[in-house]
């Protein structure tokens, strides 16, 4: 089942459960403009975390009323794939490193 107004969770990829926890909704900033959401991962039982960083929704760009935020299990699964893929090493030690995803979430 997928719960989607959630703010925190577990989800399991590959075997693995990574926690996850929304760290930032949709924001205007003056000097950047519209800023999109920031989701914070971290392998259970281990060390480096990392930071998904997504676009702002495009409804906000068009000047549009900000709606509900949506975050599936299955956005989270597949930014924490894409992390994987560009580098990510969970059990490594260091700052969270940090990933935009595009607007497909990949």
């Amino acid at each position: 089942m997928t719960n989607i107004h959630r703010l925190a969770g577990i989800v399991d990829v590959d075997g693995l459960q990574y926690e996850w926890e929304l760290r930032s909704e949709p924001q205007w900033g003056e000097s950047e403009g519209w800023k999109g959401m920031t989701i914070a991962l971290r392998q259970k039982d281990t060390q480096r975390a990392a930071l998904l960083e997504f676009p702002p929704p495009k409804r906000l760009m068009k000047g549009l009323k900000r709606g509900r935020l949506q975050v599936s299990d299955a956005t989270v699964s597949r930014g924490i794939r894409a992390a994987l893929r560009a580098g990510w090493e969970p059990a490594s030690r260091g700052k969270p490193m940090v990933f935009m995803v595009d607007a497909d979430g990949n």
